[in-house]
């Protein structure tokens, strides 16, 4: 009979020493080495080992066996199921294997084989047989069982009979249940635990009863005088007897406390990393993270950034002020409790920590810390803060952590974690899991920093680059929308223009610039200049473009080739160029890769303007073409990006957009402004994914005696003739001050076109909120202001233009050129 092993004064099995076995005892005494016999084999078969087991059990001495074959030693071939021996190919085997003794009797034995993968350095058998195998039980076996019932360490179990009546539980059941044996003996498990979970495991066990099918399930259980609750593990299984009869009922219940919490706080970890970080929102993303962390973690969280960090782009590597309390800005909070009563502080509102305080020492310290409200240096603080300890008192707020906000070495504030409803107190393993989540989440709030900084810049950089008022003209009445992107996407390049033309006009632009960023808008603005410079030599609609296409393959070309600098891809933009002449109510449209304008008439019908499609600028491989539409007075031009009518976030296309552009567009609206409005309003999400830029213009005509036109013979004598008429039409006009001005540019106008030009000259006047002299001529030579020399004769005729006129220059046309001067007239 094996023998107890003693420990000091206490009698234990072998084993179960806390300490390594050695320092007590030889292990090789301890297991009775020679009860088993052990031999090892080669793959040959040939034996390398032989022990004092193998030799009491067959005879033979190790020096006798070593090196010879183990098949020798076969009385019978060794039996193995579905056919001949292959034991090479097997892992295991065990069976009984008859053996010849020494002296030549047979010897029948049980053997366990294990084969040892090659390459182990280990012999490639091990062949085990126990010697006791044959002995009798010995009594102790009885006692080993119910010692192992009572004492298990692995689970909680009872015995329960065919009533469901408890008849036994070991030292673990009586534990969980905070009860004895003898107290629980003949109640049923709902009598012994007064909730749901006793309820759903008798059900359990009379499913068991009925069925003979074991059944498993989890609940959740706090013991009488425990502050902890622990999770459990339960399986009900049938006893039975030898003939199959069930005769009771056993329920074994693992405590699974530890492996459950890991389970949540892995859980709550991937949890983090899906919902925080979800926006670049500072106070989206510190919203973020106490939403993942309460309950779950805390009944309540507070995310606090430095105050400092209002002011100051780039936060201080070391976060504590040089002197004078720690000033820290709530940006979210969380409570289990509506309305987060227990805080001190409302979201955006400032606080001061001073030195010795949880958030000022946790980070001076650099590491997150674990309080309870009893510890010195929290009573301490709370001492000189009478306000936020009868807050504690009267919620009853028990324990607390301090995580440091950290990111990139950079130090941006402090997470509160308080526990008041949960009665389990904050543990380590809990302050190792809130660093984590708050790791994460300041990497993520410093991301949403950076962003925010840049976009702010980009949108500074692009409102400077749009229009900061649209310029006076007669031509359309305007109102215009720029909106920038929400969410991640940032600032983009998107752009709107009125520029005025010669002659009245006015042309509208509206553009894209591919991505978003500061380089986008920068680009943006590089080709905002370019259109107002094409423009103000007055291009027609398709050759500004084809010219801005150039530019913007130059640009490409211009970033791939600088060194050192990381290229930004390439550069791309879409535009839609317009024209509108209010003398003639003509339209002129040229678009590249930009969607088509929506033209609203004074009835109200909407329809899209018909102009052909053409790649975006910077592709190059086709001509754009233009579109010349009339307009009847008082119809509105609608321009804009596709920003506008997209929504990616929605998998709204294209189709949908614009009809619900046409709907919203034919409602009335009593203002421009209004009707944009109206359109933002409807179509637009309240976080746009993409820049939106809108234009609408209500197209203006100027009345037939507005305009007076001369066609001039090609002659110098007519110069007198046509100054004549001019005065007249002046006197007709009111414009009697204008007249020696009119007349001096007319005279040298008409005077180089007759000199200098080919007929047909032709002078137009147009008088709207400017007066407007035009002399039109068959010549394609463009005149230029020289400075003349003091002798001579000719040469100060456009000087003197230019010094008396508000503005002049001259356009080319399809068959010749315009010259144009305009003057400011005073209204009476």
């Amino acid at each position: 009979m094996e023998q107890p092993v003693t420990v000091g004064r206490a009698t234990r099995s072998p084993g179960a020493e806390s300490e390594a076995p050695e320092a007590l005892m030889d292990l090789g005494d301890l297991v009775g080495e020679s009860l088993t016999a052990r031999v090892t084999l080669d793959e040959q078969g040939r034996v390398t080992g032989w022990n004092t087991g193998a030799e009491r059990l067959l005879g033979y001495a190790a020096r006798q066996m070593t090196g010879r074959r183990a098949a020798d030693l076969l009385a019978e071939p060794i039996p193995v199921r579905g056919g001949p021996p292959t034991l090479a190919g097997l892992p295991r085997w065990n069976g009984d294997v008859a053996l010849r003794h020494q002296d030549g009797r047979k010897v029948t034995v049980r053997v366990l084989a294990h084969h040892r993968a090659p390459g182990t350095g280990a012999p490639a058998w091990l062949l085990l047989s126990a010697l006791t195998r044959g002995q009798p039980r010995p009594a102790l076996d009885e006692s080993l069982v119910s010692w192992s019932f009572a004492q298990s360490p692995c689970c909680a179990l009872a015995i329960y009979d065919t009533r469901l009546r408890l008849r036994r539980a070991n030292e673990g059941m009586e534990r969980a249940m905070a009860l004895t044996e003898e107290e629980m003996l003949g109640l049923r498990v709902s009598e012994i635990v007064d909730n749901e979970a006793g309820e759903r495991a008798e059900r359990n066990m009379a499913r068991v009863l009925r069925t003979g099918e074991p059944q498993y399930e989890e609940n959740y259980l706090r013991a009488p005088g425990e502050t902890r609750e622990h999770a459990w593990s339960v399986f009900e299984s049938a006893l039975r007897d030898a003939e199959g009869t069930i005769r009771g009922i056993c329920l074994a219940a693992h405590d699974m406390t530890e492996q459950s919490w890991a389970r949540k706080r892995l859980q709550l970890i991937a949890e983090a990393g899906r919902r925080i970080g979800s926006t670049l929102d500072v106070t989206r993303t510190a919203q973020e993270l106490t939403d993942v962390t309460v309950p779950d973690l805390a009944d309540f969280v507070s995310v606090d950034l430095l105050a400092a960090l209002d002011d100051t782009p780039e936060p201080r590597a070391q976060a504590l002020p040089a002197d004078g309390p720690l000033l820290l800005r709530r940006v979210a909070l969380r409570s289990v409790t509506p309305g987060a009563p227990e805080a001190i502080v409302a979201p955006g509102e400032v606080d001061s920590y001073p030195e010795g305080s949880a958030p000022y020492e946790s980070l001076r310290a650099g590491r997150a810390t674990l309080h309870e409200v009893t510890d010195t240096a929290l009573t301490a603080w709370l001492a000189h803060d009478p306000v936020r300890a009868e807050r504690i008192r009267a919620f009853g707020i028990h324990s607390v952590m301090t995580v440091p906000l950290v990111a990139r070495g950079t130090t941006l504030g402090v997470v509160f974690f308080v526990r008041h409803r949960n009665p389990d107190t904050f543990r380590h393993d809990d302050l190792v899991l809130a660093g984590e989540l708050a790791a994460r989440a300041a990497v993520s709030i410093d991301n949403a920093r950076r962003y925010t900084r840049e976009r702010a810049t980009a949108v500074t950089l692009q409102r400077s680059l749009l229009p900061q008022r649209l310029p006076r003209q007669a031509a359309v009445e305007v109102a215009s929308r720029y909106l920038p992107a929400g969410g991640h996407a940032g600032v983009g390049g998107d752009w709107f223009d009125v520029i005025p033309l010669s002659g009245a006009r006015v042309a509208l632009v509206v553009g894209d610039v591919v991505g978003h960023g500061l380089h986008a808008s920068a680009t943006m603005g590089r080709l905002r200049t370019a259109v107002r410079t094409l423009a103000d030599i007055d291009l027609p609609c398709d050759e500004l473009l084809t010219h801005l296409d150039d530019l913007v393959a130059r640009l490409s070309v211009e970033e791939e080739g600088e060194e050192g600098v990381e290229p930004f891809g390439d550069v791309g933009a879409t535009c839609l160029y317009a024209v509108y002449d209010p003398v003639s109510r003509r339209c002129c449209f040229a678009r590249a890769g930009h969607p088509a304008p929506a033209v609203v008439s004074p009835d109200g019908s909407v329809e899209l303007t018909e102009i052909p499609a053409a790649p975006p600028l910077g592709v190059g491989s086709l001509p754009y073409e233009a579109t010349e539409v009339v307009l009847p007075e008082g119809s509105l031009l609608v321009l804009y990006t596709n920003g506008l009518i997209e929504d990616r976030d929605r998998d709204r296309d294209l189709d949908a957009g614009v009809h619900r552009l046409r709907e919203s567009l034919a409602r009335p609206a009593p203002s421009l402004d209004a009707l944009c409005d109206t359109v933002l309003a409807d179509l637009l999400p309240q976080r746009p994914a993409d820049d939106v830029a809108l234009l609408v213009a209500r197209t203006r005509a100027l009345d037939a005696s507005q305009v007076a036109t001369w066609a001039v013979p090609d002659d110098p004598s007519a110069v007198a003739q046509t100054r004549k008429d001019v005065v007249a039409q002046l006197e007709r006009w009111g414009l009697s001050d204008a007249v020696f001005v009119t007349e001096l540019v007319v005279s040298e106008l008409v005077t180089n076109a007759i000199r200098h030009a080919q007929p047909p000259i032709q002078l137009r006047l147009i008088h709207d909120n400017t007066l407007i002299c035009e002399v039109s001529d068959g010549g394609n030579t463009a005149p230029h202001l020289r400075r003349a020399r003091t002798y001579d004769e000719g040469g100060r005729g456009l000087l003197l233009v230019a010094q008396l006129t508000g503005r002049w220059g001259t356009r080319q046309g399809a068959w010749g050129k315009t010259i144009w001067a305009e003057q400011t007239i005073s209204l009476q």
